[in-house]
């Protein structure tokens, strides 16, 4: 029992050393803002992000904690999310997953691509929310013939996923240019490397249309990592009124029991 509880110490304090090394990773990465916040009350950016996502997402990932059923919230008829958002035997009341098996999936890419039902929540971090790490991630691509998929991202460097939306967005390659800036008072001027996407390849969309794509999909992710969210909004909208009407009649009361003791 002794040993466990010094082994358990041990993890524990590993765990506390590592997590300001891993804030430290993630301030390290600059992540660009979202053109529009996340909206779970945008139906039309919603059922838009969906369809991005069964067709070019759903082939590896799974959001294996999200059932089809649940995107009648976002408008859809049964009979639409059949024809439109489910290409295999699936049920809309089934799980959203997929039909790699996660063995083949490891031994094909090296790792098995990540279930993405919570994938927005769990990006977030102090430089910038989970909404806009997968923003910039999924514009982030560029090429890189060093790569086994001949792909690269800025956000991700080495990351075993190709770009799956390249051909929406097209190809992209990653330059060093030397910028000149001023340092000091004295007009000295000090040279400096930068990095910059650059578009070589159009794809069949222009950048403000991919953009807008590339928000839609990240609004839907958002939403699947908690789909109640809206519900609960409502819910506690309402209880908080209910919360006001009762105090008021609760001082009411207060005020007609003390009334003959003041």
């Amino acid at each position: 029992m002794r040993r466990f509880v010094v082994k358990l110490a041990r993890t524990l304090l590993v765990a506390l050393l590592a997590m300001p090394l891993a804030a430290a990773a993630s301030e390290s990465v600059k992540l660009d803002r979202m053109p529009a916040d996340v909206d779970p009350h945008d139906p039309v950016s919603l059922q838009r992000g969906a369809q991005v996502f069964v067709n070019y997402c759903m082939g590896c990932h799974s959001a294996a904690y999200m059932r089809y059923n649940r995107l009648q919230d976002l408008g859809l008829g049964e009979q639409q999310i059949r024809d439109n958002l489910i290409f295999t035997g699936a049920k809309v009341g089934e799980l959203m997953k997929i039909g790699m098996d996660s063995k083949d999936s490891k031994e094909w890419f090296g790792v098995a691509p990540p279930d993405l039902s919570v994938i927005a929540r769990s990006r977030s971090s102090t430089s910038g929310s989970g909404a806009d790490w997968l923003y910039t991630y999924l514009r982030g691509f560029y090429r890189d013939p060093s790569r086994p998929t001949g792909w690269n991202n800025t956000v991700f460097p080495n990351v075993g996923m190709p770009h799956a939306l390249w051909q929406l967005q097209g190809e992209q390659v990653l330059k060093t240019e030397v910028v000149a800036m001023p340092r000091g008072s004295k007009g000295e001027v000090e040279k400096h490397e930068m990095q910059r996407l650059v578009l070589q390849k159009p794809g069949a969309m222009k950048p403000a249309e991919y953009d807008r794509l590339v928000t839609d999909l990240v609004n839907f992710l958002a939403y699947v990592g908690e789909p109640s969210a809206q519900q609960r909004t409502r819910l506690g909208i309402y209880v908080l009124m209910f919360l006001g009407v009762l105090f008021v009649l609760a001082y009411a009361l207060k005020q007609e029991f003390w009334k003959d003791v003041h």
